[in-house]
């Protein structure tokens, strides 16, 4: 046991160490960066959703490179075809055949800037590459790199030019995470630190790849206890029974609160479970999941105030 628990500890700090090397480039948003590499290590897909430079392609390329990850970025727009994403068949004159060129879905971190400006046609491809980790193209099937996590990032006040995210579509990304504004301090330090943070060649690999898939089947090992596991179900349950819900989260939220709490559980040094990280994951895990009643929004009621109601209501164990 003590053997694990100092396994447990020494991928703690390297998960540490990461989080500050891309600190160094990224003022604040410590949670925000936790709960995308604790997406990354559950094995899920993250979307960031924020206003128009709060950061967000440049924490994508901050992850990438202090955890040594492939990285390739997508400018969705509205004329965007599938075969932009997964990649196309070509003649080759000297094979004398057709070949497949790969598309940049091919990588560890794919970043996906504006997916709502996608048309639903090539958000759909990505649907068998979020969830089976593969792409059929002619009907051949095309194996994705390990890890694979596709960070999509959204304007939440954009609406001419956007095509909504379906609710199938939503549902596959084991995250949604704000990023907001940032503090007047924050903002002061971002304006003094200006042209370090701007230039990224300075910014070392803390991690490689092979460490990163090590921390991905340490993750996996983390012990939850029956009794946080019937937490998970009774809160999931909640947002299902909640009286300015339409619609609850899916089972596939419930795998989310059980996967994020895992590697949140494993940042903290523990190779078990508390309803501590059950409740630091929750809004990411579930308020993208909860579609409300008319009601509700007229009302001025969030998802994530929902999710709020449900922590206070649910009997911990």
């Amino acid at each position: 046991m003590a053997k694990r628990g100092g396994e447990v500890e020494l991928y703690s700090n390297l998960i540490n160490r990461a989080i500050e090397n891309i600190q160094l480039k990224i003022v604040g948003k410590r949670k925000e960066l936790e709960l995308i590499l604790a997406t990354l290590f559950a094995e899920g897909h993250v979307v960031l959703e924020g206003f128009p430079g709060v950061a967000k392609t440049l924490i994508a390329k901050c992850v990438a490179a202090t955890l040594g990850l492939e990285f390739k970025r997508i400018q969705a727009t509205p004329d965007m075809l599938p075969s932009d994403m997964i990649g196309v068949q070509i003649f080759d004159p000297k094979e004398i055949k057709f070949v497949f060129k790969r598309g940049p879905v091919f990588t560890n971190i794919l970043l996906l800037d504006e997916i709502n400006r996608a048309p639903p046609k090539t958000q759909s491809a990505l649907l068998e590459a979020m969830q089976e980790r593969q792409v059929t193209v002619e009907g051949t099937t095309y194996r994705l790199p390990q890890p694979f996590l596709v960070m999509a990032t959204m304007n939440p006040i954009e609406i001419e030019g956007t095509f909504p995210l379906s609710e199938a579509q939503v549902d596959r990304f084991l995250s949604k995470i704000i990023i907001g504004y940032p503090s007047i301090e924050e903002t002061a330090e971002m304006l003094g630190r200006l042209y370090t943070i701007t230039n990224l060649d300075d910014l070392k690999p803390v991690l490689d790849r092979n460490t990163v898939v090590k921390l991905i089947e340490i993750t996996r090992q983390v012990y939850v206890d029956e009794n946080i596991r019937k937490y998970i179900a009774a809160i999931v349950d909640a947002t299902r029974s909640h009286p300015m819900v339409r619609l609850g989260a899916s089972p596939r939220g419930a795998i989310a609160l059980y996967t994020l709490s895992k590697s949140i559980a494993l940042m903290s040094g523990r190779d078990y479970v508390t309803p501590d990280d059950v409740k630091y994951v929750s809004h990411a895990a579930l308020s993208h999941r909860i579609i409300l009643k008319s009601e509700a929004r007229i009302s001025r009621v969030h998802p994530q105030n929902v999710v709020d109601d449900i922590l206070e209501k649910v009997d911990v164990p």
